[in-house]
C-alpha cells in the first residue's frame, strides 16, 4: 500500500517535493491556504502590466531539469527558458556603470574600464569561484545536510581546508579584486540568498561562478510560468492540490505526526508530513500546542531570518532606455549598508535598489511604449509588533528619490500603476519568519553557514522544505530542497530513489 504524504504549502519547495514523492510512488496531497500555487513566486497584473511578485532571476536551471527528469519529463517541453544578457547593469553613486556579463571577453573589457589591475586577476578569481561550486556539487547540492558532521563525511580534509572555512565571502573577494566598485558588485551576488558577504563563509564565492559560468535566465511569459509548469506535472501525476485550504494544526501522536486539522474542522490523515512553511513558524503556529515546540523554537534561534523587502510594482508610461532587464543602483558605502541592515537591524537610508524590467526581454509584460518596473529594496526582518504602515511612505520616498537622482529622471511622474508589498504583507501572505524573503540567513559565526535540518528533531515523520532548510533560499535552492528532502525521506522509509540526476 502506498504511503500517504501531506505537503503543507504550495511554494516551490512543496511543489518540488510533491513531484518527487509522486514519482517515487507515494500518494501525495498538497494543501495551500492561498488561491494559487507558487508561494512567493507569484504574479500580479493591472492596467495592462504584468509583474512577477517574487523571484525575477533564474539561475542553475539544471535543478529544474533534474526535477522534471525525475518524473520522466523534459522541462523544455513545458517552459521556454532564455539566457539574459547583459546579466546585470549596475549603477554607482559616482556615475560609473558596469555591465555584468557571462561573455568573458566583454566582462574583461568592463573590468578594464574601471581597474586594469583587477583584469589581470580576474581569471584567477573565476577559477577560485568555480572550485567552490565544484565542492558544493559534491555535498551541499547532493544531500540534505544536518550540519558539519555530514559535510565532513562527504569531503576530504584537503577539500574542507580548500573551502577557506575561516574566511568570509568578502575576504575572498578582496584577495582577488581591489577596485571598490567591482568588490561591491561581486559581493552583492550574495543577496540571491539574502545574507551579508561579511558574515557568510567563503564557499559562497561560488555565486560568481553560478552567475558568470552557468548564466542567468528568464522564462518567457514571466517567472510564474515555472509554478504553472510544476502544477501541470502534478496534475499529470495525479497529485491533488487543494487551494484555499488553511491548516489549523499538525496533529501528533507521541514522536510522530498523524495528520492535519484544517481550519474548516476537516481532518486529513498521513504517514508523512512535509511542511513548506518555514520551520520556526511551523513550530510556532501549527505545532504551538505541543509541549516541546517552544523549546524547539529556542534551539533554532541561531537560524535568524534573512532580510525582508519593500517591493514596489510600478507600471510606467514611458521606457527607460538606459536600463537593462536587471539593474542595480548601489549604495555609496556597501559595508555601512550591510552593517546597518544585518548587524544593527535598521533600514539603510542609502540602500541598494534593484529594478527589474521583464518587458525589456518580454514585450507581453507591458503595454507598447511602457514598462513594468519591479523595484526591490532589502530591509531587516520585522521586529516583534513592528508595522511598516508607519514607515512605508517615507521609505518609498527614499527609494524613488535615489532612483531619480541616479538617472531615472521623471520616474514619479510616469507612474500609472502601483502596488506595494511590505514585510508585513510578506509575513501575512507566506507565513515567513519576520517577513523573510530567503528563509534563514547564512552566517558562519551564528550557524556555521548551515540551514535548518530538513528532518524534524521532534517527530520522526515530519520534514521541511523551502528557504529555511538546506540548501537555502532562491529559486534553484528552494526547488532543490524539495528534491533533497525526498531523498532523506526515501532513506528513512527504504524507498528506491527516482530516476536520474543532471548537473
Amino acid at each position: 500500500m502506498k504511503k500517504k504524504v501531506l505537503v503543507v504549502g504550495a511554494g516551490l519547495g512543496g511543489l518540488s517535493a510533491a513531484i518527487r514523492l509522486a514519482s517515487d510512488g507515494y500518494e501525495v496531497t498538497v494543501v495551500e491556504k492561498g488561491e494559487r500555487i507558487g508561494g512567493k513566486l507569484n504574479v500580479r497584473s493591472g492596467k495592462g502590466f504584468t509583474f512577477d511578485t517574487g523571484p525575477s532571476i533564474l539561475t542553475m536551471p539544471w535543478v529544474l531539469e533534474q526535477l522534471f527528469a525525475s518524473a520522466n519529463r523534459d522541462v523544455h517541453d513545458y517552459l521556454h527558458i532564455e539566457r539574459v544578457e547583459p546579466q546585470w547593469r549596475t549603477f554607482f553613486e559616482d556615475g560609473k556603470t558596469i555591465d555584468l556579463t557571462s561573455d568573458l571577453p566583454k566582462m574583461l573589457e568592463e573590468i578594464k574600464k574601471v581597474s586594469p589591475e583587477d583584469a589581470d586577476n580576474f581569471f584567477d578569481y573565476l577559477h577560485y569561484c568555480s572550485k567552490m561550486y565544484e565542492y558544493s556539487m559534491k555535498s551541499f547540492y547532493k544531500k540534505s545536510l544536518d550540519g558539519l558532521q555530514d559535510l565532513r563525511s562527504l569531503h576530504s580534509v584537503k577539500e574542507l581546508l580548500s573551502m577557506d572555512p575561516m574566511k568570509s565571502m568578502d575576504a575572498s573577494t578582496r584577495k582577488y579584486i581591489k577596485d571598490k566598485h567591482l568588490r561591491q558588485l561581486f559581493n552583492f551576488l550574495i543577496m540571491y540568498i539574502g545574507s551579508s558577504p561579511y558574515n557568510t563563509p567563503a564557499i559562497l564565492s561560488q555565486l560568481t561562478h553560478v552567475q558568470l559560468g552557468l548564466g542567468i535566465y528568464y522564462v518567457q511569459g514571466g517567472m510564474y510560468k515555472i509554478a504553472e509548469a510544476l502544477g501541470k506535472v502534478l496534475d499529470e501525476l495525479g497529485v491533488e492540490v487543494r487551494l484555499n485550504t488553511a491548516v489549523k494544526q499538525i496533529v501528533t501522536n507521541g514522536h510522530r505526526t498523524s495528520g492535519l486539522l484544517l481550519q474548516t474542522g476537516e481532518m486529513l490523515h498521513a504517514d508523512i508530513i512535509v511542511s513548506n512553511l518555514e520551520a520556526i513558524p511551523t513550530y510556532r503556529t501549527l505545532l504551538n500546542e505541543h509541549p516541546q515546540a517552544k523549546r524547539e523554537v529556542e534551539q533554532l534561534s541561531k537560524y535568524e531570518p534573512t532580510v525582508s523587502g519593500l517591493v514596489l510594482l510600478l507600471g510606467v508610461n514611458r521606457q527607460f532606455d538606459q536600463l537593462a532587464h536587471h539593474n542595480f543602483f548601489f549604495s555609496e558605502d556597501q559595508k555601512v549598508e550591510f552593517d546597518t541592515i544585518f548587524n544593527k537591524k535598521e533600514i539603510a537610508e542609502d540602500p541598494t535598489v534593484y529594478v527589474g524590467i521583464s518587458s525589456k526581454s518580454d514585450p507581453t509584460q507591458a503595454p507598447k511604449g511602457k514598462e513594468n518596473l519591479f523595484v526591490l529594496t532589502h530591509v531587516p526582518p520585522l521586529k516583534e509588533g513592528e508595522d511598516w504602515a508607519d514607515i512605508q511612505a517615507h521609505y518609498r520616498n527614499v527609494v524613488l528619490t535615489k532612483l531619480e537622482r541616479m538617472g531615472m529622471t521623471g520616474l514619479r511622474d510616469s507612474i500609472e500603476f502601483e502596488y506595494t508589498f511590505t514585510p508585513n504583507n510578506l509575513q501575512e501572505l507566506y507565513g515567513s519568519n519576520g517577513g523573510s524573503i530567503y528563509g534563514v540567513v547564512t552566517d558562519r559565526k551564528k550557524n556555521g553557514g548551515f540551514k535548518i535540518p530538513s528532518k524534524s528533531h521532534l517527530f520522526s515523520n515530519l520534514y521541511f522544505v523551502g528557504g529555511s532548510t538546506h540548501p537555502g533560499g532562491g529559486v534553484p535552492m528552494v526547488t532543490l530542497s524539495g528534491q533533497l528532502t525526498v531523498d532523506a525521506i526515501n532513506e528513512d522509509f527504504n524507498t528506491p530513489r527516482s530516476n536520474r540526476e543532471i548537473g
